[in-house]
């Protein structure tokens, strides 16, 4: 492992809000720490051995940016309406619901009081269901995504009115 691939999966793992990320291969044993501001790495190497070509999720980060581009681009008109929100952001790639299973009502409508630690939605990534959970408190003002539908990472699902 080289250090440009090192490099690469540090930016990924800070991009994707982990806080600690351990690799180990046969020569080479990686952790990633991310704090607030700060990325801590610790890698510890054994004697070379033979190089054997290696997967890198490294591309991802590569693919999301330029999707995220044109979004920012076309909020730009928007943003000085939403400049006094506050956006709940997809955290990671996923299938976005508004509910909990098809026959139970939505988690939050337009109008909904929300406190931090309130669920907002669930995103479906990898058969799992992770439930999103507001770091804010306030009233949704608008839902940005569509029940059902894929989310990238960092997308933003809700806006928030903070007061």
């Amino acid at each position: 492992m080289d250090i440009k691939e090192i490099q690469s999966l540090i930016k990924f793992v800070a991009k994707s809000g982990a806080s600690e990320v351990k690799l180990e291969m046969e020569d080479v044993k990686i952790t990633i720490k991310t704090g607030s501001s700060k990325t801590e790495t610790t890698i510890v190497q054994a004697a070379p051995v033979a190089s054997v070509p290696q997967a890198m999720p490294a591309p991802a980060p590569v693919a999301a940016a330029p999707a995220s581009a044109p979004a920012e681009t076309a909020s730009n008109d928007a943003a000085e309406d939403t400049s006094k929100y506050i956006t709940i952001k997809s955290p990671i790639i996923g299938t976005f619901y508004r509910k909990p299973s098809p026959d139970k009502p939505n988690f939050v409508e337009v109008g909904s009081e929300i406190k931090t630690g309130d669920t907002v939605c669930i995103i479906e990534a990898m058969k799992l269901f992770n439930e999103i959970e507001s770091e804010v408190s306030g009233k949704i003002v608008k839902i940005l995504a569509d029940d059902s539908s894929p989310v990238e990472f960092d997308q933003p699902l809700f806006l928030v009115d903070p007061s």
